[in-house]
């Protein structure tokens, strides 16, 4: 698939650093810059933004790795910015700045979706869960700062992947769904589809539940300490899964055929992203030591995590297999 893509890419026009570019790589880069400078004062031995008794004090070698790792990993952001604007970017191995940007977005755009809705509903006095008499881990305005950072990071990646994917893969995912070639698509692709609808239903029907103010299936803990900001979390994962699996039934049953092709592999590219690094991510954390057993995640929570996960997966993989197909007809075709 790389070798295809690549090929597929020789001929395409090279990134042109335009005005616009310099001013999303500016944006995507400084946007790091509060998170970095939290996580480094936090390495440091500093407190600042956590209050006194949060239990992110408890165990300071944990929060020093943890914090090492975060700050790896937002700067990765910084590094696909550069390769997203320099004309050796289109060179590179194509899965180098796609995986990397499919994990992004999967993370940011749930942080995208879900933090403007919270701010909304607690302007409407809905925001805050019952107090429960816990220390809160950070100071309030840490997350309106880390948040914010995060939205910007979205908005200019996003949009700098758009004009890469653009420049190399562009005349792959022009056209109308009833353009595509019928070998594009076949019954893997459809037991795909099928595979990840069926694994949908038991964590779509827990988070729909769950926003709508149920408590089946939630730990103790949980239950108790709901307030607006899970209600928008768990309608917001119940969206990008919903997202998801209409990606895949429309790549793999060709349906929409007047559809543009870019809306199918955009809401499979979103959806299966956000579905599998949130389900992955909530998954490994429900396997980390939990000292409380009422705020330890319910065996019902772990299998919606999981089928979460695994749902975003399969997405991804036919979405994969399809591009994968198109740009290797396309590469037949090229003199």
């Amino acid at each position: 698939m790389t070798q295809s893509l690549a090929r597929a890419s020789v001929d395409g026009p090279a990134v042109r650093l335009s005005r616009p570019r310099r001013v999303l790589r500016a944006v995507a880069v400084l946007s790091c810059g509060p998170y970095l400078a939290l996580k480094a004062a936090w390495i440091a031995g500093s407190h600042v933004g956590i209050p006194e008794g949060s239990g992110l004090l408890d165990d300071r070698v944990g929060m020093a790795v943890l914090n090492g790792i975060s700050v790896l990993l937002d700067s990765a952001v910084i590094v696909l910015a550069l390769v997203l604007t320099r004309p050796w970017g289109l060179r590179v191995p194509a899965w180098l700045p796609a995986f990397p940007v499919w994990v992004a977005t999967g993370l940011l755009a749930p942080i995208m979706a879900g933090f403007p809705a919270q701010l909304v509903v607690r302007a409407f006095g809905g925001g805050s869960a019952p107090d429960q008499g816990h220390e809160p881990f950070l100071h309030a305005w840490v997350f309106t700062v880390v948040y914010t950072g995060f939205i910007l990071q979205g908005l200019a990646l996003g949009a700098l992947f758009v004009l890469y994917a653009r420049d190399r893969w562009g005349h792959l995912w022009r056209g109308r769904m009833w353009e595509l070639p019928v070998s594009v698509v076949g019954p893997a692709h459809r037991a795909l589809a099928v595979a990840a609808a069926v694994l949908a239903l038991l964590p779509l029907a827990l988070h729909v539940l769950w926003a709508c103010g149920g408590t089946a299936g939630l730990s103790e803990g949980r239950a108790a300490n709901r307030g607006g900001d899970f209600h928008v979390l768990e309608a917001v994962y119940a969206v990008f899964l919903l997202a998801a699996v209409a990606g895949g039934f429309l790549l793999a049953f060709r349906r929409g055929r007047a559809l543009s092709a870019a809306v199918p592999l955009g809401l499979a590219w979103v959806g299966s992203g956000a579905a599998a690094c949130w389900g992955g991510w909530l998954s490994l954390a429900s396997l980390g030591g939990v000292e409380d057993i009422a705020d330890r995640p319910t065996p019902l929570m772990s299998l919606a995590y999981a089928g979460q996960m695994l749902v975003g997966f399969l997405v991804a993989a036919i979405g994969v297999y399809s591009f994968a197909e198109r740009s290797a007809r396309a590469a037949r075709r090229a003199p």
